[in-house]
């Protein structure tokens, strides 16, 4: 998959001069030093299930490395149909995104998202994908805090929620009760699917999402960490996460060797910071210099894949994506 860096690395518009800079990846000097950032980056951008050469062609002509291919009940023989189009084009599918993986948190539902998750996991693997994306649970139910109440204690030993905001925490009582039962629901399930993931040699890997499920840094580490398994990794959005009040890059930081993957999405703060809305990257509060630096700290190399900015141009994408991996 090196080629595919390099390659990058001479597509980006002439920021990147001589073949020593081009292996480094896309605008690899930052911060106030100027000095490299030793991370290499991968772009991608989420794709639907039909896969056609003039679309793919487009994508890596705007400077992209990959995709991510949204085709959840892909049968086999479809997604290795996919691997070598997508191959053909200079592409790669890293990843599989979709549905029915939303029940894990609920036990009378987990069995049938793990089987769901299975069938994924083979579809990936004949794909060429090296992960997927699970959304493990939501927590719709029981009364929650506003998204800016939260203050979380966590109990370390057992994953499971003390409190969910600094004072009296009997309103939410049911809502603590219910995201720990989600919590032991989810794990239980993910430890189960493990054998299958590592035959299929494809990563499990839970987003963040503004669902009241592990609305903290420390909450989805603790989770994925108590998996205790290379096959259950985090999958990091940096919009979703936003709407909870703690910041991009100390998500990034906190969740350091468990980071599988990372969405690239904006969030656009209301005056009073209570609330806000999904915007185009690069137009809402994401600092994303401060993302760059981040997740240079934790030592990431892997895939960043856009979402949440469909309205602008593939060649708009990539400029700004190059932007981001600039620390600009």
């Amino acid at each position: 998959m090196e080629q595919f860096v390099t390659r990058r690395a001479f597509l980006n518009r002439g920021m990147a001069a001589g073949a020593g800079i081009g292996m480094l990846g896309s605008g690899v000097f930052g911060g106030e030093s100027g000095a490299p950032f030793q991370t290499k980056l991968r772009t991608a951008v989420i794709i639907g299930k039909s896969l056609e050469e003039k679309t793919l062609a487009a994508i890596r002509a705007a400077g992209f490395d990959g995709v991510e291919w949204k085709a959840w009940g892909a049968a086999p023989e479809a997604a290795e149909a996919a691997r070598k189009l997508v191959e053909a084009a200079g592409l790669a599918i890293h990843s599989m995104l979709g549905g029915g993986s939303q029940s894990l948190g609920d036990p009378a539902k987990a069995e049938a998202g793990a089987a769901s998750i299975g069938s994924a996991l083979k579809a990936a693997q004949a794909c060429g994908a090296t992960a997927i994306l699970v959304v493990p649970t939501a927590l719709k139910g029981p009364a929650a805090p506003e998204p800016w109440e939260f203050d979380v204690e966590l109990d370390e030993a057992t994953t499971h929620i003390k409190r969910v905001v600094a004072g009296d925490n009997a309103p939410y009582q049911e809502f603590i009760e219910a995201h720990n039962k989600a919590v032991d629901s989810v794990r239980g399930a993910l430890k189960r699917l493990i054998p299958s993931a590592e035959k299929a040699g494809v990563v499990i890997c839970l987003e963040n999402l503004p669902n009241n499920f592990c609305v903290t840094p420390e909450l989805t580490k603790s989770l994925v960490g108590s998996v205790q398994s290379p096959w259950v990794r985090a999958y990091f959005d940096t919009g979703n996460n936003m709407k909870y009040c703690r910041p991009s890059e100390e998500w990034i930081r906190v969740l350091g060797s468990l980071l599988g993957r990372c969405h690239v999405k904006d969030f656009k703060f209301a005056p009073d910071k209570h609330g806000g809305k999904i915007v185009n990257m690069r137009e809402g509060d994401v600092d994303w210099p401060a993302v760059r630096k981040a997740l240079d700290e934790i030592g990431y190399n892997g895939w960043m894949t856009i979402e949440g900015s469909a309205d602008l141009s593939l060649e708009e994408q990539g400029k700004r994506m190059d932007l981001i991996l600039a620390a600009k």
